[in-house]
């Protein structure tokens, strides 16, 4: 069926809820706008609109149809932009999500990702909730842990360790552990999962854990109440390298923590490739943490 006008006019009259704001976006007149949608109706032998003198508003069909046109329609212009971006520069803006602390390994590099692509404008989206990229309208996302099954394509960034660490203030006023049986008479500073509202785990086999006397669903927050000697915490190792480089923080019972995390990129699968994001996925796979997973080589 040739529908594709009838369903751009439906589209855009659902979204806007009304024929008159449809058609000044199409560029047609309001009565050709309703004849497509019309016309699309009678193809499919169902009832999209609800048609009122002030406004128009979905049936249960027309909502269902609307989220599959939808798709449609972004496939179509996915399409467009693959086949004007084939064998041009990476040019446009690309919209990251990553975790609030993904700047610390991420914003480092980016000086040298200008370089190459001048034209090509990072609007990053720093959260520790899982954003939906689709529906929040990500080009692609930064995120930790074991990744769900999903329609999203994943390549895998690289690993990083976890450390303990405490300030060297309260190391003076509490001791310094030298064993993990030795935390039981310590204070902690825990992170807190933003979604489950769950504590992260210590993998550190001990019959008593610390007492938490501090709990943040910020990592930032976490390093923060550590530097200030409020307590031992748990955290990546990029977060605490510099810290722990100017005497903020001391790394403890390193030989007894060994815990790996890792970040991959994700991106919608349903979605033509662009040139910008081709960029920043090969240019990111290439530089993100390979320092990191060396170091922990030696």
């Amino acid at each position: 069926m040739d529908n594709l006008l009838g369903i751009t006019s439906f589209v855009r009259t659902a979204e806007l809820q009304s024929f008159v704001g449809a058609a000044r976006v199409l560029g047609l007149s309001p009565s050709a706008v309703g004849k497509n949608v019309a016309k699309l109706e009678t193809a499919l032998n169902v009832r999209l609109l609800h048609r009122t003198t002030r406004r128009v508003g979905l049936t249960d069909e027309g909502a269902l149809f609307l989220y599959r046109c939808r798709r449609i329609l972004d496939d179509l212009r996915e399409a467009e932009i693959a086949v004007s971006d084939a064998g041009a520069v990476p040019r446009g803006t690309l919209r990251v999500s990553l975790p609030t602390i993904g700047y610390r390994f991420l914003v480092p590099h980016l000086p040298a990702f200008r370089a190459v692509y001048p034209n090509v404008e990072l609007d990053l989206h720093c959260n520790d909730r899982l954003v939906d990229l689709i529906e929040e309208g990500m080009d692609v996302a930064i995120r930790g842990g074991e990744l769900a099954d999903s329609s999203l394509v994943a390549r895998t960034l690289g690993t990083f360790a976890f450390v303990l660490c405490a300030s060297p203030a309260y190391i003076e006023v509490h001791g310094h552990p030298h064993s993990v049986d030795g935390l039981a008479s310590h204070d902690a500073v825990r992170f807190r999962y933003p979604g489950s509202g769950q504590l992260q785990p210590w993998p550190i086999r001990i019959d008593q854990h610390p007492r938490t006397i501090l709990a943040c669903s910020n990592m930032e927050g976490v390093r923060a109440a550590a530097l200030n000697g409020l307590g031992i915490a748990y955290m990546p190792d990029f977060l605490a390298e510099d810290a722990v480089r100017n005497g903020g923080l001391c790394r403890l019972l390193d030989a007894e923590v060994r815990s790996e995390g890792q970040f991959s990129l994700v991106w919608p699968s349903a979605r033509l490739v662009s040139s910008r994001l081709r960029a920043f996925i090969d240019f990111a796979t290439a530089k993100l943490f390979h320092d990191s997973a060396a170091a922990q080589r030696d």
